[in-house]
């Protein structure tokens, strides 16, 4: 009975070789690392985007409240004279902030009163809704 001599992988070691596959690994690893960032960032850009279309959705109730949106990236901003109301998406969640600016004295960033973290454009849209009206009666 004839046997088929089996083929085996290459026996000798290789510095060269073993240096270009952890190369090759390092490189998958890094590509699909920045694939993954750039999409997150995308979809954080298109949330930002999202809340403010809802926001500026109504401008006659944005005149009425002398309120002003504003689309900055990944931060949106809803403004008076008295406060502001910012919500920056990252990493797939909201942070939603409210700052005083009546007493304001040396910056002129107002300092957060209250603070929200969020996970859908829905929720950061009631959250915002939600810091607009403890601020205006």
């Amino acid at each position: 009975m004839n046997i088929p001599a089996r083929k085996n992988a290459p026996t000798t070691l290789s510095l060269r070789h073993a240096f270009e596959v952890e190369q090759a690994r390092r490189e998958a690893e890094r590509y699909a690392r920045e694939e993954a960032d750039r999409r997150q960032q995308e979809e954080d850009l298109s949330r930002a985007e999202q809340l403010y279309d809802a926001l500026i959705g109504d401008p006659a109730f944005l005149t009425a409240h002398n309120l002003t949106a504003d689309w900055r990236r990944y931060s949106v901003h809803l403004e008076s004279p008295e406060f502001r109301i910012r919500a920056y998406f990252e990493a797939g969640q909201a942070s939603i902030t409210v700052g005083d600016k009546r007493n304001v004295a040396v910056s002129a960033t107002p300092a957060p009163m209250k603070r929200e973290e969020v996970d859908s454009v829905a929720d950061a849209l009631r959250v915002v809704a939600q810091f607009l009206a403890d601020e205006i009666p």
